[in-house]
């Protein structure tokens, strides 16, 4: 059996395919994978270093403006399309993959429709409750499409391939709370808040906090993860304190959670789907400037859902935001209501369903 995934760039649109090429290992014994994507985005070094063969392609994603310079720009990235569509035919062809797996990116594009000429089954996995204009038009020749989000249904016309799974996402064993509070060095008798914006870091969520981390200070824990770019500046306007733990990046992100009663964070669909799948409430602040303005969507989804509230990024540093945050550590019922609003909305056997998907694809 041998599956070829389409998708990248981010992490949020690679690691979905990399939790299923883990389950397919599990269940198909033998089973080749290899995955396509770009030398600009992150699989050039996460696939290698997994083990994974990878094919690279030239496909860049068009500008958004139309300014003459954007306008130029994507006459290039046409006649990068046509090559890499070119290149993803001869790779179908020398390959000869059972089922092609798209997982977003605009490298998923020339892969997903290559496959569709080839005559390939091809799945499209979408992480975001917004899918973008691509994966709708792809998807009309798509074998099957899994959404991780219900609201997703209503962009796609055929339903009877259309489904449900949820995004596949890190799993992590429960542990004590105490526990988890104790590898942070911090007290058990203090409600938790949780803080990241990926590994990079959210300037707009680190602004915030850093205006209000002192009236934090001794009312609630914070485990706050800075992200590289702003680790050094927070490092240095933060007082050392029994109740903060700070950093530029989690390394153990299961205690993390383990520890929190509410996290604050962006609105990208792999975190959200991390934090469905644990049942954890969250403020979220979707980032501004992501593709379609996706990040927005994604959380309207779950504050519909009663999972979650909703903070805009221009407004995290108010007294108001720093008051509903406080509201909710102190309000335990709330918690844990929207908690079990959120628990019903994970789906933490996407991956081994969407294995289970690929392979009776492959078969057909």
């Amino acid at each position: 059996m041998k599956v070829l995934f389409a998708g990248g760039g981010t992490g949020g649109h690679l690691y979905p395919g990399v939790a299923m090429a883990a389950e397919l290992k599990k269940r198909v014994p033998g089973v080749e994978i290899s995955f396509a994507g770009t030398t600009a985005g992150i699989e050039a070094t996460e696939v290698p270093r997994l083990g994974y063969r990878l094919h690279l392609l030239p496909v860049r994603g068009l500008k958004r403006g139309r300014s003459l310079r954007d306008l130029a720009a994507n006459v290039g990235v046409l006649k990068d399309f046509a090559s890499s569509l070119a290149q993803a035919l001869s790779i179908i062809r020398k390959e000869h993959p059972d089922v092609v797996v798209g997982t977003g990116g605009y490298v998923s594009a020339p892969l997903l429709l290559a496959a569709q000429l080839s005559g390939c089954p091809t799945l499209i996995q979408e992480q975001n409750a917004f899918p973008g204009v691509t994966t709708r038009m792809l998807a009309r020749m798509a074998s099957e499409v899994h959404l991780s989000f219900a609201e997703s249904r209503k962009f796609f016309g055929d339903s009877s391939k259309v489904f449900v799974t949820g995004n596949p996402a890190r799993e992590f064993p429960a542990e004590p709370r105490e526990a988890c509070l104790d590898f942070f060095s911090l007290r058990s008798d203090l409600p938790t808040l949780l803080v990241f914006g990926g590994s990079r870091g959210a300037r707009a969520i680190n602004n915030a906090l850093l205006r209000f981390c002192d009236r934090l200070d001794g009312k609630v824990n914070l485990i706050w993860q800075t992200g590289s770019l702003d680790a050094e500046r927070v490092q240095s306007e933060v007082s050392p304190s029994a109740t903060c733990w700070l950093g530029p990046y989690i390394q153990e992100m299961g205690k993390a959670y383990g520890a929190a009663d509410l996290v604050l964070c962006r609105a990208g669909a792999s975190s959200l789907a991390e934090l469905t799948n644990l049942g954890k409430p969250s403020v979220l602040a979707p980032y501004p400037y992501a593709a379609a303005d996706h990040q927005r969507h994604n959380a309207r989804a779950l504050v519909n859902a009663g999972a979650v509230i909703m903070i805009e990024d221009t407004n995290l540093a108010d007294d108001a935001s720093l008051e509903t945050i406080l509201d909710l550590l102190g309000d335990s019922e709330r918690l844990d209501r929207m908690g079990h609003a959120s628990r019903g909305e994970g789906h933490p056997g996407a991956a081994a369903e969407l294995a289970a998907r690929i392979i009776a694809l492959s078969k057909s």
